[in-house]
Order: structure tokens, then sequence, then C-alpha cells
């Protein structure tokens, strides 16, 4: 059994969206409005108040960071606290906010929106370099993870109540994705797959909501190689980090009417695995 341990202070409502970027672990607590920065050598949590839920977030190539909730994409300004609109591609579906996303290997940050009252209405989106939001799938009801492998060849995306994770063929240079395929149906699983991170041998570490667990699914011979377990139930999403990027970090959530000592804390483990640098967005 892996042992898992509680790191930072804050505690999430709902943690979600953890990156690891220039020695510290980025993450977002969506209903509190929060991102958090956590510097794991000396326990220093720097917390921004974006004013929205905020799903995801992403460090920018010039510095500073780029987020995606309730009304779109924006930049934050660390220093000053400021966000700074990009752009809204959903302005007409009041019921969807953004969720899960993260950046490919060419720079480009990829998120996608839930529908908050469980309607297939959500869509994946691409923010491009040059500020131009391209929608890239849909429909979704709830886009959550998603990945790139090393050889950016191939995109695994998860949209959580299908229970499925599709692979794309991924074409790096276009943003191009094509031939989509249900790599694994997890709907036997009482529980729900949510956020994802890759290791340096292309498996995935899918975080499964509800269901107190992250997985270790390895692609090549279609196989669960491990599993960790939490003491809470709402395990959200996973990222590798640290200085040899072996240490995994998952974040958590609150079940409503159900009380745990531990659920919302952010944790860290070592799972004998390495992961892979984040990408930042290029524009």
């Amino acid at each position: 059994m892996i042992p898992v341990t509680p790191v930072g202070n804050h505690v999430s409502v709902w943690g979600e969206g953890p990156l690891w970027h220039l020695n510290r672990l980025l993450y977002v607590d969506i209903e509190a409005y929060k991102v958090i920065a956590l510097d794991p050598a000396t326990g220093q949590e720097k917390i921004w108040d974006v004013g929205q839920r905020v799903g995801t977030i992403v460090p920018r190539a010039k510095g500073g960071l780029v987020w995606a909730g309730d009304t779109g994409f924006h930049f934050l300004d660390e220093s000053t606290g400021l966000s700074t609109p990009i752009g809204d591609p959903e302005p007409d579906l009041p019921d969807n906010r953004f969720n899960d996303g993260k950046c490919d290997p060419a720079g480009r940050f990829w998120a996608g929106s839930i529908n908050l009252k469980k309607r297939p209405e959500g869509s994946l989106y691409c923010l491009h370099a040059d500020l131009r939001i391209e929608k890239k799938f849909s429909p979704v009801t709830n886009s959550n993870g998603i990945v790139w492998t090393r050889d950016a060849s191939t995109m695994y995306y998860i949209d959580t109540p299908s229970k499925k994770i599709r692979a794309f063929d991924f074409d790096k240079a276009s943003s191009a994705i094509s031939h989509e395929r249900v790599l694994w149906d997890t709907s036997d699983d009482a529980s729900s797959p949510d956020g994802m991170t890759i290791d340096c041998e292309d498996r995935l570490w899918i975080a499964f909501c509800h269901g107190a667990k992250v997985v270790c699914f390895d692609p090549k011979t279609s196989k669960v190689v491990e599993q960790i377990d939490f003491p809470c139930v709402e395990t959200t999403a996973c990222a590798f980090g640290g200085p040899d990027l072996g240490d995994l970090y998952v974040t958590t959530g609150l079940k409503p009417g159900l009380t745990e000592s531990l659920a919302g804390r952010l944790f860290v483990c070592r799972p004998g695995a390495q992961g892979v640098p984040s990408d930042a967005f290029a524009g």
C-alpha cells in the first residue's frame, strides 16, 4: 500500500487542476473562486481570489498565469492579483462553466466546459497562442482530464459522465484531432474518472471522483497496473511534481452530507513513477 500524506494548509471546497511548474504546485479551488500556488519546500501558499468559479489554471511562458472559469479564459497577474479577460466562447450558455484543462506540447491551452444541469451541452476548446478560441470536440457533459503522449501523437481525454477515457490522434503542428476511439470504458466502476496526468512511460494516472482512489492505466496493455487509496471519497485530479517529478499530488473535495477529517486537502505520495514536465501557454 502506497502511503499518502496531506500537504499545505488550504482546505478546498472542491480542489482541482493540479500542475507542477517552476518548483511549485498550482491548483484551483473551484467553488471558493481560488487559485493556489504551493511551494512544498517552504510550505508557503499564495492564494488569489478570482471572483468566480475557476476550473483550470496554467502558467504563461511570458509570465503570470492563465485560467478558465465561469466567464471563459483570463490572464492572471500574480503580483497584483488582477485578471484580464481573453474571451468567452459560451456567453449564451449560463448553465455552463469551464472545468479542467492543460496546455498541449505546442503551448496551446485546451479547456472544456461542464453543464451544471448535467445536460450534454458542453464542449472542449483550444485557446491558441494568437488568443483565438476554437471549439475542438462536442457535445460533452463534464469536460475533464486531458493529456498528451511524450511524442505528441496521441491525446487522451475524459468526459466524466460518459465513464470513458477517449484517445485521439493528435497533430502537434496544426492542433487537429482525429480518429476518436474509446481507450477504456469504466462503466463497471461505481465511481467516475475525473482529472488525469501522464507519466514518462505514457501511462495514465486517473483520479476517480466518488472513488477515493487514483489508478494507473497502461494504454499499451489496456490494464490497471496500480491503485492508490485515499482517506476521502472525492479524489478529483492528480499531477506529478517535485525535483524528480516523482511526487504525485492529488486534489480532493468535500462531499455534501459526509464528514471526513481530511476531505478537501491536497495529498502527496511516491508511487514509483516519474512524470513529465508541464507545458506553458505560448500566447
